[in-house]
C-alpha cells in the first residue's frame, strides 16, 4: 500500500502530462494533413503489432538467430522477462511452458548453489581473517594450526561471521559490480548513467521492466567482446543480488522475530493465568470444566477397556455395540482434548522465551544459511 501510493503520487502527473500531449499533437496532425482521427489511430495500431513482433525503427539486430535466441532463454530461466522478445507461434508457446518449468526450477537450484558457496567462501575468509586478529593479539599460540586438538577449546571454538558483516560484504560487492556494469553499458549503449544503473538493477533484481534492454542494436564495436561482457555481467550481479536479498531476508526475520516476542510478553497475563486461578468459561475452542472432568474419568477407565477389548479379539469373540459406542466416546473425547491443547497452546507455556517459533525454521535459501551465520545459528 505504501509503495502504491508513493508511485502513483510520483508517476501520475508525467502520464497525464505525455496522455495530454499525446492528444494535442494527434490533433494537430490531424488538422494540419486533413485527416480524421481515426485513421492515424489505425495506423499506430498496425505500428504497435509490429513491435510487438521485434520490427524497430533504427536498425536491431534479428531477434530469433541464435545469439537472440540464447538472450531471449537467458531471460526466461533467470525469471527476467524483458519482454522485448516473445515466441508468436503456437509451438514457441506450448515449448516455452515446458522449457520454462525445468529451466527455472534448475535456475534458482544454481542460485541456491552460489549462495551455499559464497556464504561458505565469506565464512572462510572471515575466520581467516578473525584467526590472524586473535594471533596478533597474542590470544592465540603461534603453533596454532586448524583441526587441532587445541581447537576445541580456543576462542575460534562455535565462532561464526555475524549476518551484518556478509551484509555490507555483498552490498558492497553489488554496488561495484553495478557501477562497473553501468559504466560499460553508458559507453556502449550511450545511455546516462542514471538510467543504467537503473537498469543494472532492474536486470540484477530479475524485476526486468523491458523498458531499457541491452545489446539489441545490430552492430556494436567490439561486439563479441561486449556480449560476453554483458552476459558475465548479469550472470554474477543477477547471483549477487540473490544473495544479498536472502541475508537481507533474514534481518527482517529478526525484526519479526522480535515484534513476535514483544508481543509474547505483553500477554502474559492474559495467556498465562496465576495458579489457582479459576479455569476459562467453556466456547468454541475450550472445553469447559465439566469436560474436563469427564474426560479425567473416561482416560482412568481407557486402560481397562481397552486390555478387556484386546483380549476380545485376541479370543474370538466379538465386540458388544457397548464397548464400540464407548470407545468411540473416548477417541472422540481424547481426539478433542488433543485439539483445545493444540489450539491453546497448552499444555506448552507460551511465555517461554524460545527462538522456536514461526519464523525460526528455514526452507529453501533460508534453509541453506541456517547454522552458517552468527545470527542463524542454533546455539544463540
Amino acid at each position: 500500500v505504501a509503495g502504491a501510493t508513493v508511485f502513483s503520487a510520483l508517476e501520475s502527473p508525467g502520464e497525464a502530462e505525455a496522455r495530454a500531449r499525446w492528444g494535442a499533437t494527434l490533433r494537430n496532425f490531424s488538422a494540419a494533413h486533413g485527416v480524421a482521427e481515426p485513421e492515424p489511430r489505425a495506423f499506430l495500431r498496425h505500428y504497435e503489432a509490429a513491435l510487438a513482433a521485434g520490427v524497430r525503427a533504427d536498425a536491431l539486430r534479428p531477434r530469433w538467430d541464435f545469439p537472440g535466441a540464447f538472450y531471449f532463454v537467458g531471460t526466461v530461466v533467470s525469471t527476467i522477462g524483458f519482454g522485448m522478445t516473445t515466441p508468436a507461434t503456437v509451438g514457441g508457446k506450448a515449448f516455452l511452458i515446458a522449457y520454462g518449468l525445468f529451466g527455472c526450477a534448475g535456475t534458482i537450484l544454481f542460485f541456491n548453489l552460489f549462495l551455499e558457496r559464497i556464504i561458505s567462501l565469506l565464512a572462510f575468509i572471515m575466520r581467516a581473517c578473525r584467526e590472524r586478529q586473535l594471533r596478533r593479539n597474542g590470544l592465540l599460540p603461534a603453533t596454532f594450526r586448524r583441526g587441532s586438538a587445541l581447537s576445541e577449546a580456543d576462542s575460534l571454538a562455535g565462532w561464526k561471521p555475524s549476518v551484518y558483516h556478509v551484509l555490507l560484504i555483498l552490498g558492497l560487492f553489488a554496488v561495484l559490480l553495478s557501477c562497473c556494469a553501468s559504466a560499460m553499458y553508458t559507453s556502449v549503449e550511450g545511455w546516462d548513467y542514471v538510467d543504467s544503473l537503473y537498469f543494472c538493477f532492474v536486470t540484477f533484481s530479475t524485476i526486468g521492466f523491458g523498458d531499457l534492454v541491452s545489446s539489441q542494436h545490430a552492430a556494436y564495436r567490439n561486439q563479441g567482446l561486449y556480449r560476453l561482457g554483458n552476459f558475465l555481467f548479469i550472470l554474477l550481479g543477477v547471483c549477487c543480488i540473490y544473495s544479498l536479498f536472502n541475508v537481507i531476508s533474514i534481518l527482517i526475520k529478526q525484526v519479526l522475530n522480535w515484534m513476535l516476542r514483544k508481543l509474547s510478553c505483553r500477554c502474559c497475563a492474559r495467556c498465562c493465568p496465576a495458579p489457582g486461578a479459576p479455569l476459562a468459561r467453556r466456547n468454541a475452542i475450550t472445553p469447559g470444566s465439566r469436560l474436563r472432568r469427564r474426560l479425567a474419568a473416561l482416560g482412568a477407565d481407557t486402560a481397562a477397556r481397552d486390555s478387556d477389548a484386546e483380549g476380545r479379539r485376541l479370543s474370538g469373540e466379538l465386540i458388544s455395540m457397548r464397548d464400540l459406542t464407548a470407545s468411540n466416546k473416548v477417541s472422540l473425547a481424547l481426539l478433542q482434548k488433543q485439539l483445545s491443547e493444540t489450539a491453546n497452546g497448552y499444555p506448552r507455556s507460551v511465555c517461554v522465551n524460545t527462538r522456536q517459533n514461526g519464523f525460526s525454521g528455514g526452507v529453501g535459501a533460508l534453509g541453506i544459511m541456517n547454522n552458517r551465520l552468527a545470527e542463524t545459528s542454533a546455539s544463540r
